[in-house]
């Protein structure tokens, strides 16, 4: 099943991989034209480009840091005048260091904060003024994480960004509800994707997706499906809510470990 977005122009950013490539992908296949934005991975992203193309979607790639709002504003621009509008924004771009606070590269930790944070903000505010600009409403979607709830040890900058952008999201689409405008937010658990293996190796993802609640990761394709439902018209009656699709990982931590006792 796809769902269908015939007519629409999108954005997603960080989508030359990962769960960014998986809903960029399943927004062609829904019959939209997709910007697919990296930060550097540009082979990558126009490997993906060229799979939409395939579809018989239109495709453009703008590389851009999201942390440059004068970039994410022109990556905005670039889209209407590749595709006339733009109907669907995704803000999935990330980057995250991972230390101990009190040990915590102050470097990383602000990039971590201006890319995760600020990079989604320049990105909902200018897809949102294009949006409004154009008059006929629209759907943005927040890919967000547990990580704005869950205070995961190591992760503090990707912890408070996440947090942040969850109330930043539910903020925008209270603003915007009068304009036809829905604004959500995505959490999505322990996806497989190529950005986990700057933190782990192939065994200790192994292992660690055996000791969650479903005993495996995500994957991308069926994070695409969960981002792609919060972007369609079967959630028109959706604005200011935030879709949870983790396997099962905000259970509470005991919940494997009793298994069985009474």
């Amino acid at each position: 099943m796809h769902y269908k977005f015939e007519g629409k122009n999108a954005l997603v950013t960080g989508s030359s991989k990962g769960i960014g490539s998986g809903v960029a992908l399943e927004l062609a296949k829904g019959g939209a034209n997709v910007t697919i934005n990296c930060s550097s991975s540009v082979t990558q992203a126009e490997e993906v480009a060229e799979q939409i193309r395939r579809l018989g979607r239109k495709a453009i790639v703008v590389a851009c840091d999201v942390s440059d709002q004068k970039a994410v504003e022109d990556m905005v621009q670039k889209t209407v005048d590749a595709f006339g509008s733009l109907d669907l924004f995704v803000s999935n771009a990330v980057y995250s260091d991972r230390q101990l606070m009190v040990e915590a590269d102050m470097a990383g930790f602000r990039r971590t904060i201006d890319v995760s944070m600020w990079g989604a903000f320049f990105g909902v505010r200018a897809a949102s003024q294009q949006m409004l600009k154009q008059g006929k409403g629209g759907a943005i979607t927040v890919i967000s994480s547990p990580h704005a709830i869950i205070p995961i040890p190591t992760a503090m900058a990707y912890n408070m960004s996440k947090a942040a952008i969850d109330h930043m999201a539910r903020t925008a689409a209270i603003e915007l509800v009068k304009h036809g405008i829905r604004v959500n937010v995505f959490h999505p658990g322990w996806i497989d994707t190529p950005g986990e293996r700057k933190f782990f190796t192939e065994e200790q993802l192994q292992q660690g997706a055996e000791g969650l609640p479903m005993g495996r990761m995500g994957s991308s394709e069926e994070m695409a499906h969960g981002v792609c439902f919060t972007l369609s018209d079967e959630a028109s009656y959706m604005t200011g809510s935030t879709l949870t699709m983790d396997g099962g990982v905000g259970l509470p931590w005991w919940s494997k470990r009793t298994e069985g006792k009474q």
